[in-house]
């Protein structure tokens, strides 16, 4: 996952995390804050009705005649039938003594009765019972003149009103959670961006550096990225002062070996042939000649390498047949194969044509089959191929050779590196290098695929003519 992707998810994440934890709490407020309105409204008409219901029942206390209290309880129901949308009185053995609904008295109902409300008020305390139907029963302790519990006062009401304004307060608030979660998505995405631009601006200088394209890296910050971008340039100005360096101390040393190698292979080419008496000294000229013939082509590719970072001006290039040009090449290879009784099979497909240096393009295939023919067991089998497809001539040789390993295919191509298990034959480093390097020059690729035991493939693509 890109870091860009991250940074915004954990953004989110925690964003979304934080407001969800804000609307939970606020909600939960909310639901409290409401109920302790409710309470406190009921509350401030329980006190007014019970002060009424105590006149009430003074008044039938001063009478002379004993009192009923169904009698009292009608006496208070006329006075408090209006109170809420139903009134009840209860004795203080949870008997309905009277009963008023909307306003009106109602003779012999049988309503529903919470009997635990009933106890709790009549152990002097406020209690109330919310319903399903959003109905609150809300009983009220009445005390006599001796300060005992005898009635219970209880109002009903209809609190649907306050669960509709939750509802919309509700609703209020997950639009706005919504907007915020967009919001935040909008602002998540743009930090991101605007984090990560300078990263894979940077990310895109060390891949030039990589590929030793050494450019300012222009990134005007005072931050750490600013000081990350400050030291590249410093690091990229001595890597190309030391590479440069190197390639001319090469280029120098290649250049000054180039003429005493030249008479040191001809001198060694006369003795050679010169001798025929001692076979041993014969011998010793013959690996003389060979040593002499593989500096030379070190030498050689060395100087091409050298005149590769030298250029200043594009190749000369003409339209070539790529099939026609590695049949050539595979024609000149072949006493080379014989001798180690390798074989090499040939499918070119006809018509594949690409901007290439012919006598550069000759090189790279013919070190590469080379290559194929070094590194393959005696009695092996190599494949030579042709095509064209998805805007790419490709030329691809398969042999069943000793492989590469995984941890080497990265670095063969690099200059001067060989695999740990190249030393079956003799070789210089450069010629892969050399190869990717040609490849290149015609803005084409080298594709190396290998396997330890199984054989190496190298694919070179280049953009069709």
């Amino acid at each position: 996952m890109k870091f860009a992707t991250r940074l915004l998810l954990s953004y989110l994440f925690f964003s979304v995390l934080s407001f969800s934890i804000i609307i939970i709490s606020v909600n939960k407020a909310i639901d409290y804050f409401s109920f302790v309105t409710i309470e406190k409204q009921m509350m401030e008409k329980a006190d007014i009705c019970e002060l009424s219901f105590r006149e009430v029942l003074a008044r039938h206390e001063k009478s002379i005649t004993q009192v009923q209290p169904s009698d009292v309880a009608k006496d208070v129901l006329e006075v408090l039938k209006a109170s809420g949308r139903e009134v009840r009185i209860y004795d203080n053995n949870l008997k309905l003594l009277g009963l008023a609904a909307n306003g009106i008295l109602v003779n012999n109902g049988s309503p529903k009765i919470f009997e635990g409300n009933i106890r709790n008020a009549l152990k002097g305390n406020y209690s109330y019972t919310v319903t399903n139907n959003k109905l609150i029963y809300f009983a009220i302790p009445i005390q006599d003149k001796y300060y005992q519990n005898v009635y219970v006062f209880e109002i009903v009401e209809n609190i649907s009103y306050f669960y509709d304004i939750m509802d919309k307060i509700r609703y209020i608030l997950f639009i706005g959670a919504g907007g915020f979660t967009f919001l935040i998505t909008l602002s998540s995405l743009y930090i991101a961006r605007k984090t990560t631009k300078p990263i894979k601006y940077l990310l895109g200088a060390t891949e030039k550096f990589s590929r030793q394209q050494f450019e300012q890296v222009g990134l005007n910050r005072k931050d750490e990225l600013g000081m990350l971008a400050a030291g590249l340039n410093q690091m990229g100005i001595k890597l190309n002062d030391y590479i440069q360096y190197q390639k001319q101390f090469v280029s120098n040393v290649s250049h000054e070996l180039k003429t005493p190698l030249a008479a040191i292979r001809g001198f060694s080419q006369y003795l050679y042939e010169g001798e025929n008496e001692d076979k041993d000294l014969k011998k010793i000229y013959f690996h003389l000649v060979n040593e002499s013939k593989r500096l030379t082509k070190l030498i050689n590719e060395l100087l091409i390498l050298s005149k590769f970072d030298k250029a200043t001006q594009e190749l000369n290039t003409e339209k070539e047949d790529l099939s026609e040009l590695t049949y050539s090449i595979v024609q000149e290879m072949r006493p080379k194969a014989e001798k180690r009784e390798i074989t090499i099979e040939v499918d070119l497909e006809n018509g594949v044509l690409a901007d290439v240096n012919k006598t550069l393009m000759s090189h790279a295939i013919a070190n590469i089959l080379d290559n194929a023919i070094k590194y393959s067991n005696i009695g092996g089998h190599i494949r030579v191929e042709t095509s064209t497809g998805q805007n790419a001539a490709a030329i691809k040789i398969s042999d069943q050779g000793i492989g590469i390993h995984k941890s080497d295919l990265s670095l063969v191509q690099e200059r001067f590196y060989r695999a740990g298990n190249s030393n079956i034959a003799k070789g210089s480093g450069l010629g892969l290098s050399l190869c990717r390097e040609i490849v290149e020059k015609f803005n084409g690729r080298l594709i190396l695929e290998s396997e330890i035991g199984a054989g190496t493939t190298v694919s070179l693509l280049l953009p069709l003519a």
